[in-house]
């Protein structure tokens, strides 16, 4: 059932979680073992979970000796070849004190954009679930090329919750919630709430690129929200350190109303 507030997360039987890659890639990597276990806590009470991780260029670019993020698309790729291998390593030895399996879904624009591969993901992902494993999905960065990314997984995060029709999302930043400007800005206050038909257009909410390893921002996380409240599924924007009381449906972060029809 829709989670039509934040509370009903507590209860809510399918959800999904994005993460990005600079809150579990790099110096942050410790924070994967803390997320898994807010995740295991919502799978131990029924809950079918499905996490929508970024990261895989990230985690490889050290194992490349690379010292930045690669400009170039093959290098990239490169770098998500090697790096999506570990990331899924790390989630499931995290995962294996909980007695849960991961199982891992990469996905391109293509896939969910032609009826047949789409029905194909869908299938899937319901398979999985049913099987009880917790499907680990992120963009195929190794064969998406620039002209057919999803462009960043907050996006991603919302299109694969109407692909398995998910009850909640939930997008996990960097900072508590969304501000009406830049958090350093003076003036700049949280939003609590946001309706399906509210008018946004006169906040600022920033650049896109927010560091050297991850595309999300701001801006990103309200368009994959406002597209998954459109379609009858609430999103919250939180922190990812606060992901166990997001889950618990604590009154945290910005919280973006389904469209209910």
């Amino acid at each position: 059932m829709t989670a039509r507030i934040r509370a009903d997360l507590a209860t809510a039987s399918r959800i999904v979680v994005k993460v990005g890659s600079s809150s579990i890639s790099g110096e942050s990597s410790w924070r994967i073992p803390v997320l898994v276990e807010a995740l295991a806590a919502a799978h131990g009470r029924g809950a079918e979970v499905v996490l929508v991780s970024s990261g895989a260029i990230a985690t490889g670019i050290p194992f490349l000796r690379l010292d930045a993020r690669p400009t170039d698309l093959a290098t990239q790729q490169a770098a998500a070849a090697v790096g999506q291998n570990i990331l899924v390593y790390r989630y499931q030895e995290s995962l294996r004190p909980f007695d849960i399996v991961a199982g891992q879904v990469l996905l391109t624009t293509g896939d969910l954009e032609n009826p047949t591969s789409r029905s194909n993901a869908r299938r899937a992902m319901e398979r999985l679930l049913g099987l009880r494993i917790l499907p680990i999905v992120n963009e195929n960065d190794t064969v998406a090329t620039q002209e057919i990314r999803f462009g960043d997984n907050d996006r991603l995060g919302a299109l694969v919750a109407q692909l398995i029709e998910a009850d909640a999302l939930i997008l996990l930043s960097d900072i508590e919630s969304l501000y009406t400007k830049p958090p350093s800005d003076p003036g700049a206050e949280p939003i609590d709430t946001v309706a399906p038909d509210a008018d946004l257009s006169g906040l600022e909410f920033g650049a896109t690129v927010v560091n050297s390893v991850g595309t999300g921002g701001a801006a990103t996380k309200v368009s994959a929200a406002r597209l998954a409240a459109a379609s009858g599924i609430g999103v919250l924007v939180t922190s990812a350190d606060l992901v166990d009381k997001a889950l618990a449906g604590a009154d945290i972060g910005t919280w973006f109303e389904p469209a209910i029809s």
